[in-house]
């Protein structure tokens, strides 16, 4: 049996800093060694230190009931907070301290603890393994948020180099330190920039995780997005229907007005996968999608 410490670690303090999640660990454990191998690695390069690793629980805590209090209220109204993209930017991407300490730990936990985001994370690792048969050289991500992403595909396309763009000095300074603690700093360049103000050259892959709903029209970035993929390119492109957030702007209520968006936009979707938070009529869902 692989030596999980840190997972034990993790769990110690969940039952220590936030006992109304003292069971996160012990469901998580659910998905088996691999997922326990995955969330110790994590928590082995990135939070060494108990007093770190309480620091990203807490982080977790408020980011988590945070969603859950705006989540009830989605529940009764069934739409999300008005709020403008300049709010949203103001209070959260360029809000350093919120984001460091609360919105990128919680946020990167949540990828290992919440069902619905670890099984996300899995439909990607086959895109990755796409990436590494061809021989994919270069790669961009665009809002890397935490780095998990590219990180992934760092590790399992090791031909390829990547390139990361976010608004968020917070996100940028998190994801360089993310892929440095694992040693991919090398093949990785951060770059605070907006590609709807600078779009960058095109590139054969392509990374947008949970960036649609985020933005006043979506429709405005997924046509960048193709602009910056080349003809035979693939992408991973992925966001959230109904799941509200403190960031989220644009609500999509079902699959049918996603894909609708990514063919205007002259994607082709090639595969697809939707996971729900729970079950219900309309559950928080995050889509993801192959496409070409």
């Amino acid at each position: 049996m692989p030596n999980l410490s840190n997972v034990n670690r993790l769990h110690a303090q969940f039952q220590h800093v936030s006992p109304l999640f003292k069971d996160t660990v012990t469901k998580g454990r659910v998905f088996g060694n691999i997922w326990e191998m995955e969330m110790d690695e994590t928590i082995s390069h990135l939070w060494k230190s108990d007093e770190k690793l309480a620091s990203a629980v807490r982080g977790y805590e408020q980011f988590a009931l945070e969603i859950m209090r705006l989540q009830i209220d989605f529940d009764r109204s069934g739409v999300y907070a008005p709020q403008t993209y300049d709010e949203a930017n103001a209070t959260v991407y360029q809000a350093d301290g919120y984001m460091s300490d609360t919105y990128l730990p919680g946020l990167l936990l949540a990828w290992y603890l919440w069902p619905h985001h670890y099984r996300q994370t899995r439909f990607f690792k086959a895109f990755v393994r796409d990436m590494a048969r061809s021989g994919a050289t270069k790669f961009y991500e665009v809002a890397t948020g935490t780095g998990l992403y590219s990180r992934f595909a760092l590790q399992g396309a090791q031909s390829a180099v990547g390139v990361g763009f976010d608004i968020s000095p917070a996100s940028c300074t998190f994801t360089e330190n993310h892929l440095g603690a694992f040693r991919l700093g090398s093949r990785y360049e951060m770059r605070m920039s907006n590609v709807l103000e600078d779009e960058p050259e095109p590139v054969d892959w392509l990374l947008c995780i949970e960036l649609l709903e985020h933005l006043p029209d979506p429709m405005v970035l997924l046509r960048s997005l193709r602009r910056m993929l080349r003809p035979g390119g693939k992408a991973f492109l992925a966001t959230a229907l109904n799941a509200p957030n403190s960031d989220h702007i644009w609500l999509y209520r079902s699959v049918d007005e996603v894909v609708t968006q990514l063919h205007e936009a002259g994607f082709r979707v090639e595969s697809a996968e939707l996971n729900a938070a729970y079950p219900g009529l309309m559950p928080p869902v995050v889509a993801a999608f192959v496409v070409s």
